[in-house]
């Protein structure tokens, strides 16, 4: 069987693989997971995603599966028993952060918007394919993940730089920045019609 051709920052460990092949830069539209998968990325600022990969079963849990249901409602003795927790990223800025952006979830996509038309209607619904050759090329934002980070700001949401959001972007498949070698890239193109 021939090996498989992977972004060579799958390459650093089973996990790392297992997120390439299983969920990076595939599509989500779904409105709750999209907006736990922005919560998951703003832990990443200033850290490396592979930090944040091998403790999100962790954070998932400490976080009540970021449902901003719950989360909007986190009081002091919640955040201490956060801030406590070894498991997670303690960054008290951070935790502020998921519990206001959960309330501005609610109040701007809790009941009739759809978070997910609200990513989407920026690339009018369909992800965008970069033809990447190096994993140097790969941007670091866009003037789609500035305009989606500007727009966030607007509706009050911390956290959410232009970096941020394409991390973003790209981890829930908006932007789809497979290297052209690289399996996944091959699957997705011949899936294209």
């Amino acid at each position: 069987m021939p090996t498989l051709i992977r972004c060579s920052w799958a390459n650093t460990s089973p996990l790392m693989q297992s997120y390439h092949d299983h969920e990076w830069g595939q599509p989500v539209y779904d409105d709750l997971k999209l907006f736990q998968k922005l919560l998951l990325d703003m832990q990443q600022a200033g850290l490396s995603w592979a930090i944040i990969l091998n403790k999100r079963k962790d954070i998932l849990e400490a976080f009540d599966n970021f449902d901003p249901v719950i989360v909007s409602t986190y009081d002091d003795r919640k955040i201490k028993s956060l801030l406590d927790n070894p498991k997670i990223i303690r960054n008290k800025l951070k935790i502020y952060a998921m519990i206001h952006n959960s309330q501005m979830y609610l109040k701007h996509f809790g009941d009739n918007q759809s978070f997910s038309k609200f990513l989407w209607q920026y690339v009018d619904g369909k992800p965008i394919e970069n033809n990447i050759q190096d994993m140097g090329n790969i941007p670091t934002r866009s003037d789609i993940s500035d305009r989606i980070s500007k727009d966030l700001k607007k509706l009050n949401f911390k956290f959410v730089g232009s970096i941020t959001v394409y991390a973003f972007l790209q981890a829930v498949g908006i932007y789809n920045d497979h290297m052209m070698s690289c399996h996944i890239k091959k699957q997705t193109r011949s899936n294209v019609k």
